[in-house]
């Protein structure tokens, strides 16, 4: 497995981007950069590419109603120009309450929104004329504007014509299309001892229409990692996160983490967070979390338990281990376990 980190949203960005210099040199291999509705990724990216030297860079994620396919495309070819080579192109659909709350822009037809862009981006990397009959209209078709645009070709020329497109993914629906037609996936808050039994079939369906010129599909999974053996105050620091997704990433009926929790096979758990995170009550809610669900998302605790987490990764077929250091020494915590891997 190859090793990849998750940046701050929420911190001062000079201070996240000195800290991911230290990750590269202690072995991580791909950096991903979130975006929420604080400061947008591309900005952090481009000066991440500045800073660091051999660390792929990728955008974990950008939201696929904020932004035109075209847009998305000029985005990943920038970055991948300024970084020698080193963009990956993380999109998602987040959630109705972001992008309807917060970019105005109604929460429809997802996945055929997915499967447009990643068509139309390989074919601008490629500098193709870009036509689009469907949900995107490329050209704008007359009525529908001045009827003066006409269809164009990526102006500049890409370093790569082929620049790899992960997908944030946990419905089976969605799962499936992103192993039929995206280069890796990028599911949150994954259990490897339930992995198959929740995407399984999904997985097996997307991946028997896949095209052979794809390769292999990247599995990016992981969670929150320290490495030390006072393990309860590690795992006590994961919880707050926990809940905020569990509880507050999505309406009631709308969360699809929550929903995931469920499938997991925790479902009055799932509620009873829910329920408190909803009514203010946050530290309730992270308390409510069981232990058990914050081990099994997580790689924290000695250096022999952890090492035993990055078997069962890999054995629920993960490529890519994706972490996020909470512990005191992050920068050691990840070169102990570049080591493992």
């Amino acid at each position: 497995m190859r090793l990849s980190a998750v940046l701050s949203y929420a911190n001062d960005p000079r201070a996240t981007i000195d800290q991911a210099v230290e990750w590269e040199r202690a072995g991580v291999e791909i950096l991903w950069v979130a975006e929420a509705y604080g400061f947008d990724s591309p900005t952090l990216m481009g000066y991440l590419a500045a800073r660091t030297e051999t660390v792929l860079i990728g955008s974990a994620i950008l939201p696929i109603y904020s932004r035109t396919p075209a847009l998305l495309a000029q985005t990943a070819a920038g970055l991948d120009a300024v970084s020698g080579g080193r963009a990956i192109l993380g999109v998602g659909a987040s959630g109705p309450q972001v992008i309807e709350g917060w970019h105005g822009i109604a929460y429809d037809r997802p996945l055929g929104r997915t499967r447009e862009i990643i068509d139309i981006c390989r074919r601008a990397w490629r500098r193709e004329v870009i036509t689009n009959d469907g949900i995107y209209q490329i050209p704008l078709p007359g009525g529908a504007g001045t009827g003066l645009g006409k269809p164009l070709k990526m102006l500049t020329r890409p370093v790569r014509d082929q620049i790899p497109i992960y997908v944030a993914a946990l419905g089976d629906k969605n799962v499936r299309m992103t192993a039929e037609i995206a280069d890796g996936w990028l599911p949150f808050m994954f259990v490897p001892e339930k992995a198959h039994e929740v995407w399984g079939a999904d997985l097996a369906a997307g991946r028997a229409k896949r095209s052979p010129e794809l390769g292999p599909l990247e599995i990016v999974a992981g969670g929150a990692l320290a490495i030390g053996d006072d393990v309860e105050p590690l795992r006590e620091a994961a919880r707050p996160q926990l809940a905020l997704y569990l509880g507050g990433m999505g309406a009631r009926g709308r969360n699809f983490y929550n929903d995931l929790a469920r499938r997991y096979g925790y479902v009055a758990e799932a509620e009873l967070v829910q329920d408190l995170y909803l009514a203010g009550r946050k530290e309730e809610a992270a308390a409510a979390i069981p232990a058990e669900f914050v081990e099994r998302t997580s790689l924290i605790g000695s250096a022999g338990y952890v090492r035993d987490r990055v078997a069962a990764f890999a054995e629920a077929g993960v490529t890519v281990l994706n972490v996020q250091p909470i512990g005191p020494n992050p920068a050691g915590d990840l070169a102990q376990l570049r080591a493992m891997l």
